[in-house]
């Protein structure tokens, strides 16, 4: 059995969460933060067979796209440690990170 942590970014969730549910997956959605950006994330903790992490992948690639969108800097007044960035820049925001892990036991109580 596998624990696949999936951390997505909140305009994806509901396309994600809808084809995990309509292939039969279990999940958790915990809400996130990402560091850098501070804007919302979702993460998602799904335990499947092993045979069924194939699918999930395929399930994220689909629906959590990457795309651009303009960041701005905070002041490093506010911030203490985050580096002075002097005018907006454009990063590349959404995908998925994906941790896929071994579960030694699972019980479903």
């Amino acid at each position: 059995m596998k624990l696949v942590i999936a951390i997505v970014q909140d305009e994806d969730v509901d396309a994600l969460t809808e084809e995990l549910i309509g292939a039969g997956h279990r999940f958790t959605k915990v809400s996130s933060t990402g560091s850098f950006l501070r804007t919302g994330n979702t993460s998602l903790l799904i335990g499947v067979e092993d045979q069924y992490v194939d699918s999930i992948m395929r399930i994220l690639e689909r629906t959590c796209r990457r795309r651009t969108q303009v960041a701005v800097p905070y002041s490093p007044a506010l911030e203490p440690g985050l580096l002075y960035l002097p005018e907006n820049i454009e990063v590349e925001v959404g995908g998925a990170i994906v941790f896929v892990m071994n579960v030694n036991r699972f019980e479903r109580l």
